[in-house]
């Protein structure tokens, strides 16, 4: 299955609302005002079914003019745009406006839609596709497919799903491989389920239970559930629209621009280097630092531009590099594409891709130039650290195909560079890589030793499941064993801890869990139940099941039942006695000699025996497995 999204864009009043409604079945406006005024306001999302190897999404894009910022974060991220324009009207300012912005955003696939073709005839049908076509000679739609469709009557509608699909067949669906990043274009809360956000997920994969961080907020979330158009699913996928229920955090903390991502995979930034393109027509001029409105994914900054060649920008239609400093952290990459805006008065200034995430402090002159062009530019260095980026860990005859160079070619591209190397299994991976999930795994630790200091560690199993849909298993492996040797990792069995970590009460019940447990210690072997020993102290309920793990794991005590519970001196002493008073094979009734023991506390305590592998009951006997018992008591 393939997945896609596909955008409407046009002028106010030209039909898209309509004509998503005629594709897919669907109203796409929800809001009161937008049905009262019969204008789109939000965003509006439809499933469109077109085959069983395509799953598809329309998003039909408002075109008022002051519903620009929902249009961009509309269209960004599509695989296929439909520009529509009103038989009976024509090309207007406001699908120029739209065109210029599906330009400036990269977006090179679209079809052209004459809708309400029932207030035309034959002749002036001509006339409109002549219009149209000379409008968008030398765009990215010059060459596309027209058609002309009666959204009411359906007039055309079979006929232009037929052409979006065979549009869309044979191209390549989003990259499922990376690093999940969703911006988030909706948020509300469910009754019942609580907050739900709901975007396009730009790259990677999403699945139920995955833990994920809210950014630029920093927030840890939880993925709860996930619909894609209200269908529940397990996972969603790069090119889906997906809702995800977010365990965590509230709606309040959350708004359109904020970015779901894998738990520390993205950093935020409030610099960015950029490669601009600006409008042709450019109304106004732009000075140096002068004030602009960033929309990257489905976020909208305010920040300055920062040119490093000029004083200020006067004609359009330029490419340029320079740099954008922002009021408020974004989540990007390089390649991201953005579009510019002038606050005041409104205008389109122009858009581009993003060169460096994470620009810096430049001089005023050509060399900062030369420099921002030379990593536009990307060197295959550059190139293939951003690949071990996203892919993480990669044979070399994949880098190859990949960067389209040799093999002999990659191997000594990494052999020159300390911070490119290849593990013990040849894959490549790069320093950046490793330190990331390094420092994730340290995170995760340090959380999780704080959340819950009565464990011994997370998992191993755990972790590498946490992984492993960003990074592969075999990575994962090596960096825990990598983590053990640098002696910053401890590995204790099943489960991976920080190293010096030792479980431990929280600090403010340190008194009285002691105080029960040297209660339970004067009871010796006739216990009553440990959490009513919990309760007398007055420890919260909440923390019982962890206090009593904790108990039991670190040998504190040894459980008897479901209840009960022997403190390790008394119990120990009581098994070194038994054994010293007993012979090789014994039955309950010696046992309840030596020990006293009624029936209640005998057999369960018996039993213990038999798994800690210290007695092999045989019928109505037990026989002492010697070798086990002294090691047990003495060393």
């Amino acid at each position: 299955m393939n997945h896609y999204t596909v955008g409407m864009a046009g002028h106010i009043d030209h039909g898209k609302t309509t004509l998503t409604k005629a594709l897919t079945n669907i109203d796409t406006d929800r809001l009161k005002e937008e049905k009262e005024r019969s204008i789109s306001i939000e965003l509006g999302y439809a499933p469109l079914v077109l085959n069983d190897e395509m799953e598809v999404s329309i998003i039909d894009v408002p075109g008022h003019e002051r519903f620009i910022r929902q249009m961009i974060a509309g269209v960004a991220g599509i695989d296929l745009v439909m520009l529509v324009v009103a038989g009976d009207e024509g090309m207007m300012p406001q699908t120029r406006e739209h065109l210029d912005i599906l330009r400036l955003l990269g977006i090179e696939n679209g079809i052209i839609v004459v809708s309400k073709v029932d207030r035309i005839d034959e002749e002036m049908r001509e006339l409109v596709e002549l219009d149209i076509r000379d409008s968008v000679e030398g765009t990215f739609l010059e060459e596309s497919q027209l058609f002309f469709v009666d959204s009411v009557s359906g007039e055309g509608i079979q006929q232009l799903k037929d052409g979006i699909a065979r549009n869309l067949v044979g191209h390549s669906s989003r990259d499922a491989s990376g690093a999940f990043r969703l911006p988030i274009d909706q948020v509300f809360t469910v009754h019942g389920q609580g907050t739900v956000v709901r975007g396009t997920v730009y790259e990677g994969m999403v699945k139920e239970g995955d833990v994920l961080e809210l950014l630029p907020q920093r927030i840890p979330v939880r993925a709860r559930q996930l619909q894609v158009h209200h269908q529940s699913r397990e996972t969603g996928r790069a090119g889906q629209r997906v809702a995800v229920n977010v365990g965590g955090v509230s709606k309040e903390e959350i708004k359109r621009g904020d970015v779901l991502v894998a738990s520390g995979h993205y950093e935020t930034t409030e610099t960015i280097d950029v490669a601009l393109t600006t409008v042709a027509d450019l109304q106004f001029t732009l000075k140096q630092r002068g004030a602009i409105k960033l929309h990257i994914g489905t976020a909208e900054v305010y920040g300055k531009i920062v040119f490093f060649d000029r004083n200020e920008l006067i004609e359009g239609n330029e490419e340029l590099v320079c740099q954008i400093r922002l009021e408020e952290s974004v989540v990007t990459r390089r390649g991201d594409r953005f579009i510019l805006r002038r606050p005041t008065p409104t205008e389109t200034i122009g858009g581009g891709k993003v060169i460096e995430a994470h620009g810096g402090k430049y001089r005023f002159g050509e060399d900062t130039i030369n420099s921002l062009r030379e990593k536009m530019e990307a060197t295959p260095e550059e190139r293939l650290y951003q690949l071990l980026l996203d892919k993480k860990l990669l044979a070399v005859k994949d880098v190859s195909k990949e960067l389209n160079m040799s093999d002999d070619d990659v191997k000594e591209l990494v052999s020159q560079h300390d911070l490119l190397f290849r593990l013990p299994t040849g894959e490549l991976t790069s320093e950046s890589v490793i330190s990331t999930l390094k420092g994730s795994i340290k995170t995760e630790l340090e959380r999780y030793h704080n959340e819950s200091p009565l464990r011994e560690g997370i998992k191993k199993a755990e972790i590498i499941q946490g992984y492993e849909k960003t990074y592969p298993k075999r990575l994962v492996d090596w960096t825990l064993a990598e983590g053990t040797k640098a002696g910053y990792l401890d590995i204790r069995g099943p489960f991976v801890a920080l190293k010096g970590h030792t479980p431990h009460p929280p600090e403010h019940w340190v008194k009285r869990v002691g105080h029960v447990l040297s209660s339970i210690k004067l009871e010796g072997l006739q216990v009553t139940a440990v959490q009513d020993h919990l309760a007398a102290q007055q420890i919260p309920q909440g923390l019982h099941e962890e206090l009593i793990f904790y108990f039991h794991q670190q040998q504190l005590l040894y459980q008897l039942d479901d209840k009960l519970s022997i403190h390790a001196e008394p119990f120990r002493k009581a098994v070194e006695t038994l054994y010293k008073q007993t012979d090789a094979l014994f039955t309950l009734q010696s046992a309840k000699e030596v020990t006293g023991l009624s029936r209640k506390y005998l057999v369960p305590f018996v039993e213990k025996l038999d798994k800690l592998g210290l007695t092999l009951r045989q019928e109505q006997e037990r026989k002492w497995r010697v070798a086990e018992v002294e090691n047990w008591l003495y060393n």
